[in-house]
């Protein structure tokens, strides 16, 4: 028998494929050129932080007198990212059903949802905050309200992906006995996505939980607020006490999530 030639190695591609490749290996050296640390500033700093009188020096041992206060900040930035969440996600699924394209009522309020979904999801929760604290004033609201829109945002895409994805089948089905748009939605629609959903709404808190920390750092509520202080005052090692705090925070939500995770999907 005559044997077969082996296939090629590496697929021919178009001379456009090949200039679109180098262009984005320009861009990425360009980029690494223009925006990274040189080697001898990175030695630099490393040797500081490790010096005697260096940051990593001051921060250790962490101070933990003010653990109870720091305890309280703690369970508001929890509290923040929990009510943030659960609104984002309630407002997400109206907006993920009508930027579905076969559960939208019409092409234009469908452009309309993405619109907004990407817009939310565009613009840093952090900016978010700032507008909420010009709204709403300083505290606790303003950061729930950035955490809602960003979770309306994270949530709204994946849940309109999830809704697209879909069989088909039984909703035409449900369509030709003459069910209402909503029937089929919470009948066919909702059962099959709940797996995704519930995924998505676990990473949607673990993710709130990580970002409201930083809200505060703008006057938006939560523990931010002790450690931008912690480091203005050079309260170094107060200040590593609150990132060990909330780390562990972090972790038990995670771990939380996760079990739930594994119980329901």
């Amino acid at each position: 028998m005559t044997a077969l030639p082996a296939p090629p190695r590496f697929q021919h591609r178009s001379l456009a494929e090949y200039l679109g490749l180098l262009l984005v290996l320009a861009l990425v050296l360009s980029s690494l050129a223009a925006t990274a640390p040189s080697a001898q500033a990175l030695g630099n700093g490393i040797a500081r932080l490790f010096a005697p009188s260096g940051l990593l020096m001051q921060m250790f041992p962490p101070d933990f007198t003010r653990i109870v206060p720091i305890g309280w900040k703690l369970l508001e930035t929890l509290q923040m990212a929990v009510a943030g969440c659960a609104l984002g996600l309630l407002f997400a699924i109206p907006f993920a059903i009508l930027a579905t394209d076969r559960l939208s009522p019409h092409p234009v309020v469908r452009f309309v949802a993405r619109s907004l979904i990407a817009l939310f999801r565009t613009v840093p929760d952090l900016v978010w905050a700032i507008v909420f604290i010009i709204i709403v004033g300083l505290g606790p609201a303003a950061g729930v309200m950035a955490i809602m829109i960003d979770k309306i945002g994270f949530a709204g895409r994946f849940f309109a992906e999830a809704m697209e994805e879909t069989d088909p089948g039984p909703q035409d089905a449900l369509r030709a006995i003459g069910a209402s748009r909503m029937g089929i939605i919470v009948s066919s629609v909702f059962p099959a996505c709940l797996p995704s959903f519930t995924a998505t709404s676990l990473f949607a808190l673990e993710k709130a939980v990580r970002g409201s920390a930083a809200l505060g750092l703008v006057g938006a509520g939560g523990i931010g607020v002790d450690l931008k202080v912690a480091f203005d005052l050079f309260n170094y090692d107060e200040a590593l006490a609150i990132i060990l705090l909330l780390l562990a925070l972090v972790i038990a939500v995670e771990q939380g999530s996760g079990w739930i995770r594994r119980k329901l999907i």
